[in-house]
């Protein structure tokens, strides 16, 4: 069982999948997305917005696959996936590939997890630097932003009081430091 339990460990830790392991950072993260994919705004995601949202991320999935998934976790008399529920599937299906490597467990006093922690965010910091300069500029974060469907992304000039607010040393640019002192300050609002 032990050794069940390090392959899973070992698996979720050489995927190369954008996971965090901050439960924090995992909450907004997937709050984010649960409103991307919630294309109406009703505060449900229906098997179709699922789908869609899949779509455009270039993961087709089988439509009456992904309905017998799903169904299973909208509660009865909703239209679709609360958050609730959503995260409910996010879970669940976190389990069954990775092992439960994006919850909550680990103690961030850890050094391995704290290395692992740095590891993640230079991973996030490398989605962002298309270029590999080593830092992100206000196109590359236009054009990441796009990507993700978010409303930032459409004008430049949000894009740019973007990168202001977390260029500490004004360059212009957002180095590594910045990025992690910026996901490090993110503040999730309680509920």
């Amino acid at each position: 069982m032990e050794s069940n339990n390090n392959e899973k460990k070992k698996v979720a830790r050489q995927s190369s999948s954008f996971r965090l392991r901050s439960p924090s950072l995992n909450a907004l993260r997937l709050q984010r997305i649960f409103d991307l994919f919630d294309k109406n705004g009703d505060g449900f995601i229906t098997v179709e917005e699922l789908s869609q949202a899949l779509t455009r991320l270039g993961l087709n999935a089988d439509l009456s696959d992904l309905k017998s998934t799903v169904e299973s976790y909208i509660q009865p008399g909703n239209t679709g996936l609360n958050f609730d529920d959503f995260s409910s599937l996010h879970k669940t299906l976190d389990d069954s590939f990775f092992g439960g490597a994006c919850g909550g467990g680990e103690n961030e006093d850890d050094p391995s997890s704290a290395a692992e922690n740095e590891s993640d965010l230079a991973e996030a910091f490398k989605v962002f630097d298309e270029n590999g300069d080593g830092f992100i500029s206000a196109r590359e974060l236009q054009t990441v932003l796009k990507k993700l469907g978010l409303p930032e992304g459409g004008e430049m000039e949000r894009v740019e009081k973007m990168i202001v607010s977390v260029d500490r040393n004004q360059d212009g640019r957002v180095d590594f430091f910045e990025f992690k002192n910026m996901m490090r300050t993110v503040v999730i609002p309680s509920s």
